[in-house]
């Protein structure tokens, strides 16, 4: 019995060993985590904090509290290679030979795209979010007390969404390359696409138009990448298909 024929049993117990592979392999980043731990936690909440800001803490515990959490972003980042392998090694058996090997060559690309969202976010969204709130701040007269949990929080809130708003363009080549979506179904729907993009950055940005305006943008260029991308999934798809209907043919 091949892994197309295997029954839920087989295929839950086939899951809870991937589970235990990246449990494995959390449990390694996490103490790689807890080495760079301190001086990234510092980095992040004190040496590139702009300097207009000085950050409290308003409970005993917020220190630890990020320090953990960064801990498990360095683990989580550093593993996310393997979490996707395994991923895709579970449905793969589900896949022809041709999408296997297309889409094995995705993890790399998808990893490369979620530090590029993140790195986008931290060096461009997050610092033009914090200086326009510190400026309307200083318009209002107020002074403002920030809590560095809470700047940990909203740096997390600004950075982590957009990891995975880069991910558009691999998403929707997986999705041409099954067949699943076409160039001409994302180009119909463009306008249903924006408005949801939109709804998304409305929930994120600020009230702010030139906030909202910076994160509408993003997603707007990498749809739009990924209705070109999708073209070349798309012809992939194609030309698996008329492989197999020849080989059929073959056969009878």
């Amino acid at each position: 019995m091949n892994k197309d024929e295997l029954t839920i049993v087989e295929h839950l117990d086939e899951l809870r060993k991937r589970l235990m592979i990246v449990a494995y392999f959390l449990m390694g980043g996490i103490i790689v985590g807890f080495y760079f731990g301190k001086p990234v936690t510092r980095f992040l909440t004190k040496d590139d904090v702009p300097a207009e800001i000085t950050l409290h803490y308003f409970k005993v515990t917020d220190p630890l509290s990020i320090y953990i959490s960064v801990i498990m972003l360095i683990a989580v980042l550093l593993i996310s290679p393997v979490i996707l392998y395994q991923l895709w090694a579970f449905i793969s058996p589900g896949l022809h030979p041709q999408e296997r090997r297309a889409t094995l060559s995705y993890i790399p690309v998808s990893f490369v795209l979620f530090v590029a969202g993140l790195t986008f976010s931290y060096f461009i969204i997050f610092p033009y979010m914090i200086h326009f709130t510190i400026g309307l701040a200083n318009e209002m007269g107020v002074k403002q007390i920030i809590g560095v949990r809470e700047y940990f929080n909203e740096l997390l809130k600004f950075t982590i969404p957009f990891g995975f708003v880069f991910q558009l363009p691999i998403l929707l080549l997986f999705l041409t390359r099954l067949g699943i979506v076409t160039p001409a179904f994302l180009k119909k729907n463009r306008k249903y696409a924006y408005f949801f993009l939109m709804v998304i950055a409305a929930i994120i940005a600020p009230p702010d138009v030139m906030t909202y305006v910076i994160f509408v943008l993003p997603m707007v260029v990498l749809y739009e990448i990924s209705i070109q991308i999708s073209h070349v999934g798309y012809r992939m798809y194609l030309k698996g298909e008329q492989k197999l209907l020849e080989e059929e043919l073959k056969e009878n």
